[in-house]
Parts: C-alpha cells; sequence; structure tokens
C-alpha cells in the first residue's frame, strides 16, 4: 500500500495474483486515509488483518468505532 505525501485522499495497492501484479487505486471524496505513524525508511509496519480493510475503508484503524458517514438527504 502505497499513500501520498500531499495527496493523502489517494491510495495505491499492489497485489500480486499468481500470474501477475494488479494495481487498484481508491479515492476519498471526503476526508483522508489515516496512515500508520511515520516508521525509519527500509522498515516495514505489520498490520492484523482487519486492519487493511479498515484503512482501505478510510474508517480510523486505531479506533474503528469512530467514522464518518455521509449525510442521507431525507
Amino acid at each position: 500500500m502505497f499513500r501520498g505525501r500531499t495527496r493523502a485522499n489517494l491510495i495505491k495497492i499492489i497485489y500480486w495474483d499468481g500470474t501477475g501484479f494488479r494495481l487498484f487505486t481508491k479515492r476519498l471524496e471526503h476526508g483522508v486515509f489515516l496512515w500508520p505513524p511515520s516508521i525509519a525508511p527500509g522498515e516495514t509496519l505489520s498490520l492484523t488483518s482487519a486492519q487493511p480493510s479498515l484503512l482501505i475503508e478510510g474508517v480510523d484503524w486505531r479506533a474503528p468505532e469512530q467514522r464518518w458517514r455521509p449525510v442521507i438527504a431525507g
């Protein structure tokens, strides 16, 4: 997963499916992707299996019960 420094509303995911790489992108209309804290160059960050899903959905992966929901006009 990659997120730009200046455009925090866009995320890119490179995925190996066994036959080749796939590139997925997602842009949030409102808000930004809440990214894990900075790590040193060359280091990796391990996430639980649920945290990437929360990250992709734009949910605060550190506190998933607090999430933005669109207001539906009725």
